[in-house]
C-alpha cells in the first residue's frame, strides 16, 4: 500500500492508477472505521488528515484526466474535514523518486511519465 508524495505527473500508468486505488482504500478505511490495513503505516500517516487525502486525489484524478481518463469515483468532500496538511512521509520525495527510478517503468525518469 502506497500513496506516493512526488507530484502525480512523475508516475507512469501504472503508479498512477494504483495510486488512485490505494487513496480510495485509505479513505474507506478512515472513513468508514474498517479494520482490515487500518495498523499499515500508509494508513496511519493518512489519520486525522483527510482533507490533505483528499487534496492529493483531487491531485491524482487531475492528472488523470490530462492523460485522457475518465474519472468516475469522486470521494466525498463532506468528510475531509480535518488537516489539510500533510507533512509526514515514510520516506524523503528524493527515496521515493529513488524508488521509482529502480523500478522497471517509466516513473521518475527525467521525462515526464506519460501514456
Amino acid at each position: 500500500m502506497r500513496v506516493w508524495d512526488v507530484p502525480p505527473r512523475e508516475l507512469c500508468r501504472a503508479h498512477l492508477l494504483g495510486q488512485h486505488r490505494e487513496i480510495h482504500a485509505v479513505w474507506t478505511i478512515l472513513t468508514q472505521d474498517k479494520r482490515g490495513y487500518r495498523a499499515h503505516p500508509e494508513v496511519r500517516r493518512w489519520e486525522g488528515k483527510l482533507a490533505a487525502l483528499f487534496a492529493r486525489h483531487a491531485a491524482t484524478v487531475a492528472e488523470m484526466e490530462r492523460r485522457g481518463y475518465r474519472h468516475r469515483s469522486p470521494l466525498d468532500e463532506r468528510l475531509a474535514v480535518d488537516s489539510a496538511e500533510q507533512r509526514e512521509r515514510l520516506c524523503s520525495l528524493a527515496e521515493q523518486r529513488r524508488l521509482l527510478r529502480a523500478k522497471a517503468c517509466p516513473c521518475g525518469s527525467s521525462r515526464t511519465a506519460s501514456d
